[in-house]
C-alpha cells in the first residue's frame, strides 16, 4: 500500500484528483467501484465530487453514491431501537444500512442496467422517495462510493468490554450495543466490502480531530440552508461518540487495506 499526501479545505489538487480517475479507469472491469474512506469531515464527498467532475469533462459516466443513502429508514431504526438497543435509533454506525438496497444497486451498475440511485435525507432523517431518485440509465464508466468506514473489519469481541467514550460508559453499559453493531460489521458488510475493486483512505491524524472538522462540518450546513435546525457544539459532541469506536478502528487498520492513503493534518493539508 502507497501512502500519499494532501489537502486543504477548499479541494484537493488537481494533479491527486487526476491520479484518482486515472486509478479508477485503469480497473479491469466494465464498471468498476472506485472507493474513498475517511472520517466525518475529511472530504470524502469533496474529492468524489472533484473526481466525477473531472470524468464528466472527459465525457465520462459515472455514478456517486455514499454509505449514507443506503441508511435505514426512520421507522426501521425506531423498529430497532424497541427490539434491540435504544441507542440503534441513530443513524450511522454498522447495522443501521440497508444492505440489500446497497447490494441490489452495486450490481444494478456493475451489469450495466439503468439503476435508481438512493438518496437519504438528512434533515427529515428519512429516505427520500424513490420518485426523487436519480438515475444512472445507461452503463457507467465507473462507480464512486464513499464512506467513514469502507472495508473496516470488526474489532475481536474481547476489546469490546471496556467503554471508550460518555456514550457507551452510560448508555450502553453492558456492551450489547457495540457488540451488535461489530456483529454486524462481521456478518452482514463483507459482502457489499467485496464490490469494491478499490479503495483509497483520506487518513487525518488521529480521531481527535474528528468532533472539530464535524463541528465546522454542521456550521457548514447551517449557511448553506439557514432553515437547517442546526446541532450545538454538544451536540456534535455527543454525535461522533457514536462513531467513535469503529473511527479508531478504521485508523488502526484501513492503511494496511487501502490500495492509496492520503495523509491530513488536522487542517486537511499535506502532513509533511
Amino acid at each position: 500500500m502507497t501512502a500519499d499526501t494532501h489537502a486543504s479545505g477548499k479541494g484537493f489538487e488537481e494533479s491527486l484528483v487526476s491520479t484518482a480517475l486515472d486509478a479508477a479507469l485503469s480497473l479491469p472491469r466494465p464498471t468498476p467501484v472506485f472507493a474513498i474512506a475517511g472520517l466525518q469531515g475529511s472530504g470524502k464527498s469533496t474529492l468524489a465530487a472533484q473526481i466525477a467532475g473531472l470524468a464528466d469533462a472527459r465525457g465520462l459516466r459515472t455514478a456517486v453514491l455514499s454509505i449514507d443513502d443506503f441508511y435505514l429508514g426512520r421507522d426501521q431504526r425506531q423498529r430497532l431501537a424497541r427490539e434491540v438497543h435504544p441507542l440503534l435509533a441513530t443513524r450511522g454506525p454498522p447495522g443501521t444500512h440497508d444492505l440489500g438496497l446497497a447490494l441490489e444497486t452495486m450490481q444494478s451498475l456493475r451489469a450495466g442496467r439503468a439503476t435508481r440511485l438512493p438518496r437519504f435525507d438528512k434533515l427529515a432523517d428519512d429516505r427520500l422517495p424513490v420518485a426523487q431518485w436519480p438515475t444512472a440509465e445507461q452503463r457507467c464508466d465507473f462507480v464512486l462510493l464513499e464512506g467513514w468506514f469502507l472495508k473496516t473489519p470488526p474489532q475481536n469481541p474481547d476489546d469490546l468490554t471496556q467503554p471508550i467514550n460518555a456514550l457507551e460508559r452510560d448508555e450502553d453499559p453492558d456492551g450489547s450495543w457495540r457488540s451488535w453493531c461489530n456483529a454486524a460489521l462481521a456478518d452482514h458488510y463483507p459482502r457489499l466490502w467485496r464490490t469494491i475493486d478499490a479503495l483509497w483512505f483520506l487518513q487525518g491524524p488521529g480521531f481527535e480531530v474528528v468532533p472539530e472538522w464535524r463541528w465546522q462540518q454542521e456550521q457548514t450546513l447551517q449557511t448553506a440552508d439557514p432553515n437547517r435546525t442546526a446541532m450545538t457544539r454538544a451536540q456534535v459532541g455527543r454525535f461522533v461518540q457514536f462513531f467513535e469506536r469503529v473511527s479508531r478502528q478504521a485508523l488502526r487498520a484501513l492503511p494496511a487495506i487501502a490500495e492509496r492513503t492520503v495523509s491530513l493534518d488536522a487542517q486537511r493539508r499535506s502532513a509533511q
